[in-house]
């Protein structure tokens, strides 16, 4: 599938948001999408619909879309117009969003692409058809932080480490094999912890995608994340998810974070 700004060499190009099973022609009104200049359509695929816009072929050039993607503000308000359309499309038909800036020189291009990907999208729906997205974090318990060290942990001063008292050395280095003891157990069960909720969550759901653990968050928060993950979860298994996460929490004593329903992009680029 042509992607981005390769295609967009003439006056107008087709920029394609997403494909759907649409019963009907879907309702698109109140979309603006990436530009307000042309409205938001659909375009038949046969038994499959594409929602598209017409935008100027010139705003997405190599040169613009790569300043575009230097500059977060503006890649934000893209991205956000994006998801807007995908969502709305979504919350009413099984729907494949397509990546952001797929673009084509024509309607008749645009048609040929996609018909090319429709056993692709047909398998794709039919995987994602009345299911969700969901995430899914967990985080270990906070590490007693060097600032709140007790006395007895904090460094020595250089008039003490000039005259050690007898047995210091060792006592210092047993505290140190303790802390590193500590760390490593508070590591082993938070592992433990993250794929027991892996594995609790993965029943009830279809599909599952485990993602790189994310640093520490915004200033002051201070958690370590564990387990950062994605479910693609039966719509009558929302409520089960819910209980769910409500019981690991009580049986684990882990901070477990879920969120969703989302679109499920996570799970439309499977075979």
């Amino acid at each position: 599938m042509t992607e981005c700004s390769g295609e967009a060499s003439g006056t107008n190009a087709v920029y394609v948001y997403a494909v759907c099973r649409a019963e009907g022609e879907p309702s698109l009104d109140g979309l603006t999408g990436v530009t307000g200049d042309e409205p938001v359509r659909s375009l038949s695929l046969g038994s499959l619909t594409a929602i598209v816009q017409t935008v100027r072929a010139a705003d997405f050039t190599d040169e613009v879309w790569q300043a575009r993607l230097a500059d977060e503000s503006e890649l934000e308000r893209y991205a956000r117009a994006h998801h807007e359309v995908v969502s709305a499309v979504a919350a009413r038909f099984p729907t494949i969003p397509l990546p952001l800036a797929t673009l084509y020189n024509s309607e008749d291009r645009a048609r040929l692409a996609l018909a090319d990907e429709s056993p692709r999208f047909g398998t794709a729906l039919r995987r994602i058809a009345h299911h969700a997205e969901w995430g899914v974090k967990v985080y270990a318990p906070v590490a007693k932080s060097a600032v709140h060290r007790t006395e007895a942990e904090r460094p020595e001063a250089p008039a003490d480490r000039a005259r050690p008292a007898p047995g210091a050395g060792r006592a210092y280095l047993e505290r140190k094999r303790s802390q590193q003891w500590q760390r490593e157990q508070r590591q082993a069960d938070s592992l433990r912890v993250a794929d027991a909720v892996d594995e609790g969550v993965s029943r009830i759901a279809a599909a599952s995608r485990r993602l790189r653990p994310h640093g520490t968050g915004a200033a002051g928060d201070h958690r370590v994340q564990v387990l950062n993950a994605t479910y693609l979860v039966a719509e009558h298994r929302a409520a089960e998810l819910a209980s769910l996460a409500a019981g690991l929490r009580e049986r684990t004593g882990a901070e477990i974070e879920v969120s969703g329903p989302w679109v499920p992009y996570s799970f439309v680029g499977e075979a």
